[in-house]
């Protein structure tokens, strides 16, 4: 009697591994995949697995196969003569949620995104960050860690998932709240805007009074200050004007800007 075929347990129950977990030292032939699709479709009762599950119940991954003799799983399950299932829904909020609960358990922190493509390599069925950003606009940690929290309280079973989001949320709110300026202090700088004649000039400066008086010496006719905005960065809030008037720069710092120009930046007060 020949040796045994080691075995891996899907959902489907205990079935042949194609290709042993850990083991990808030989290429899987096409005759090897249709029987395996036939057999892990038997297993189901009779119906074909979708991509996700045949890779979890043989090990055969995606790559063995697409590209190679199919463009299409539901290609491969037709030549297996089956009729691939119907496309399923797009996953809902509470799957994708409870999805990265699970992982967050396992990784006992939110993941990265590289750690979500690794921890899709070994289960393609995990949505992907995509899903969370386009369909659920989760775009920052933050922003997943308050919506798994939400799902979580109102979850069973959940209550150590909950705890790990909840400290993430309380690190960025510590973290914010270090990092928001308090108006008035000595850490805080400006963007000012000037005006001499026809011209305005942005530019910014840690002690602004200091500044205009420098600029008084240095131009003919003592500017003219139109409006000042207290920031926390001033180099990125200068840059950000410059950035927005740019086409109606003469040189420098000085712009030719009309009514609406002038406007905008004096509603802002802090920026």
């Amino acid at each position: 009697m020949g040796p045994q075929r080691p075995t891996v347990r899907g959902r489907v129950g205990v079935i042949p591994a194609v290709r042993p977990s850990g083991r990808h030292n030989r290429p899987v032939d096409r005759q090897e995949i249709l029987d395996a699709i036939r057999q892990t479709a038997t297993a189901n009762g009779g119906k074909p697995l979708g991509m996700g599950r045949f890779f979890n119940a043989t090990g055969i991954r995606p790559e063995d196969w697409e590209g190679r003799f199919w463009a299409r799983w539901s290609d491969a399950v037709r030549e297996a003569g089956f009729e691939p299932n119907t496309l399923q829904p797009a996953f809902d909020e509470g799957h994708v949620l409870d999805a990265y609960a699970v992982l967050i358990r396992k990784l006992g922190r939110l993941p990265t995104v590289n750690e979500v493509l690794l921890e899709k390599r070994s289960d393609p069925t995990l949505p992907s960050r995509t899903v969370l950003t386009r369909r659920f606009g989760l775009g920052t940690q933050t922003q997943v860690a308050a919506k798994v929290l939400e799902y979580c309280r109102r979850t069973p079973g959940y209550e150590d998932v909950a705890e790990i989001c909840e400290r993430r949320a309380a690190a960025e709110g510590d973290a914010t709240s270090s990092r928001r300026p308090t108006k008035g202090t000595e850490a805080d700088g400006f963007v000012y805007m000037l005006r001499s004649g026809r011209s305005y000039k942005i530019g910014r400066s840690n002690a602004f009074g200091r500044r205009e008086r420098d600029l008084a010496i240095q131009l003919p006719n003592k500017p003219d200050t139109v409006h000042v905005i207290r920031t926390d960065d001033p180099p990125g809030i200068e840059a950000y004007w410059h950035e927005r008037f740019k086409v109606k720069r003469r040189g420098g710092e000085w712009f030719e800007l009309d009514a609406a120009d002038v406007a905008a930046f004096r509603r802002r007060k802090f920026q």
